[in-house]
């Protein structure tokens, strides 16, 4: 303990800021690739709008109001006989191959799923066994709502850093027909009420999908993709405004946009002395809604033609919506152009990551 508190006081005399919320940067890593898997089922809004027809007639509610409130005019559930980990596996293989990268060379699996079937055992061990990757490689679950990428990103790059591991498969799954089938059964009800109706409607927003990044020493593949570093910043005051489980999702929308608006605006002051992120060649956020990604332009003075939207179609994906909305921009993208990942998670908690193309 004396030891901790000697470094403490000799960064501190060294004028270091050593308090929580710290701006960090990356040394040596690399993304390598960034692959998604579409889930095949379209399902509109507007078939949730014929299932709902008599609650929303009875609860006085206008026509289209996922497509008018959120902007969500379809997202995607699985084929039948798919499931979420099949899909993580196969954006994790698809990563591989893209990267280059032998699966007897990973070092580390993250999966970041929030979706899941059992507490236990994690869902990344079946992911570890299908892509075939050696016993060598740890393999383990990082849960932080729609946070849960970036902070893989964050901590296999640390890993890669100190030379811990040289290369790192992130993946996430997610499959949102169980919560939505859910859900809609019970807003069906007719005792449902209008405060019912609002407190699951962001359940209504989800979509489903799949995501994979490989991450690997930037010293050894010079034309790949820089980690730099970035921001993180946490609010969990707010850690009961968006409370999911396998069977609904209650939420204080209006709590949650407000806290989370908050929570960005804060770590972008925040990270402004150490970082220049007013100009980025693109912004790409965490998918959720029209009102939440008008805000946060607002808020921030972000050029919103470098804000790639994907929610219209894929809708609020948790986890895979950022780095789906990174693979779906990749094409468009030009060597040295600067990217700035932005998400939030309920929680809640916000972090932004700079990649250099």
């Amino acid at each position: 303990m004396g030891t901790v508190t000697a470094r403490m006081q000799d960064g501190n005399e060294q004028g270091l800021d050593l308090a929580g919320n710290a701006t960090f940067r990356h040394s040596n890593t690399a993304l390598l690739s960034v692959s998604s898997v579409e889930a095949p089922r379209i399902v509109s809004s507007t078939d949730f709008d014929h299932r709902l027809a008599a609650t929303l007639k009875r609860l006085k509610f206008p026509p289209r109001l996922l497509e008018r409130v959120a902007g969500v005019t379809h997202r995607r559930w699985w084929a039948a006989g798919t499931s979420f980990d099949d899909a993580a596996v196969d954006a994790g293989a698809k990563a591989l191959a893209e990267a280059g990268v032998e699966a007897s060379e990973v070092g580390l699996l993250i999966n970041t799923s929030v979706t899941r079937r059992n507490l236990e055992p994690s869902v990344a061990v079946k992911i570890h066994h299908e892509l075939g990757l050696p016993s060598s490689a740890m393999n383990f679950d990082l849960a932080n709502a729609c946070l849960g990428f970036v902070n893989g990103l964050i901590l296999a790059a640390n890993m890669i850093d100190s030379g811990q591991i040289k290369y790192a498969v992130i993946v996430n799954g997610e499959d949102a027909q169980t919560t939505q089938e859910a859900t809609l059964a019970r807003l069906q009800r007719p005792e449902t009420t209008r405060d019912d109706f609002n407190r699951e409607f962001a359940t209504l927003t989800l979509g489903s999908g799949a995501a994979a990044a490989v991450l690997g020493p930037a010293s050894e593949h010079p034309g790949a993709h820089r980690l730099v570093g970035g921001v993180m910043r946490a609010g969990t005051e707010h850690h009961e405004l968006c409370v999911g489980g396998i069977d609904g999702m209650s939420t204080d929308t209006k709590g949650l946009l407000d806290g989370g608006l908050q929570l960005v605006v804060d770590a972008w002051h925040e990270a402004m002395p150490d970082w220049d992120w007013a100009a980025m060649d693109r912004y790409v956020t965490h998918q959720v809604s029209n009102a939440y990604t008008q805000a946060i332009i607002n808020a921030i003075d972000l050029d919103p033609d470098k804000v790639p939207i994907t929610f219209p179609h894929w809708g609020n994906v948790g986890p895979a919506s950022l780095p789906m909305t990174l693979a779906a921009e990749a094409q468009s993208l030009n060597s040295g152009d600067r990217i700035l990942c932005m998400g939030v998670g309920s929680g809640l908690n916000a972090g932004m990551v700079e990649i250099v193309w």
